[in-house]
């Protein structure tokens, strides 16, 4: 049988959902050994394959033009792309600085133009097509199980 290809990438956030993923993997890794290929997933692997995933799972915000080209990349290598975690799903709380007071976007104007970010953080569906969500801050268990069992069977 062949496995599900997967990635997974991570952008501007805590990267609780990598932790919460490593987790699942603990505990799952013999049923998920034999259907899942994580072919990118740097906190588990130092060589990564960025190739063609079946799914890629994207955690965290949109802040800068490298991440956003990064993530069009992404897309364009992946059958389904899902927004993991409360920044890839809501842009919060990484997007935190899209509501503060003038004075303060004022006082953090030095740092965005120091590091090139953008002056409004996006989710990720702001810039890609998303074709599912799982939430969460860090990401749900639950759903995150849902959501991979769902193409595990679709990809069989």
């Amino acid at each position: 049988m062949a496995k599900l290809r997967v990635g997974w990438f991570t952008f501007t956030c805590s990267e609780d959902s990598s932790i919460v993923l490593i987790e699942l993997l603990i505990k799952h890794y013999f049923e998920w050994k034999e259907k899942v290929d994580f072919r990118y997933c740097r906190p588990l692997k130092s060589k990564n394959l960025f190739d063609s995933f079946d799914v890629a799972f994207v955690e965290g915000a949109i802040s800068n033009e490298r991440e956003k080209q990064k993530l069009l990349e992404i897309r364009a290598k992946s059958k389904y792309l899902v927004a993991t975690g409360a920044c890839a799903c809501t842009g919060y709380p990484s997007a935190q600085r899209n509501d503060f007071p003038e004075q303060l976007s004022a006082q953090i104007e030095p740092f965005i133009r120091r590091w090139d970010l953008y002056r409004k953080v996006l989710r990720v569906d702001e810039v890609v097509k998303v074709d599912d969500k799982v939430d969460g801050c860090p990401m749900i268990e639950a759903r995150f199980i849902e959501v991979l069992d769902k193409y595990i069977t679709q990809f069989k």
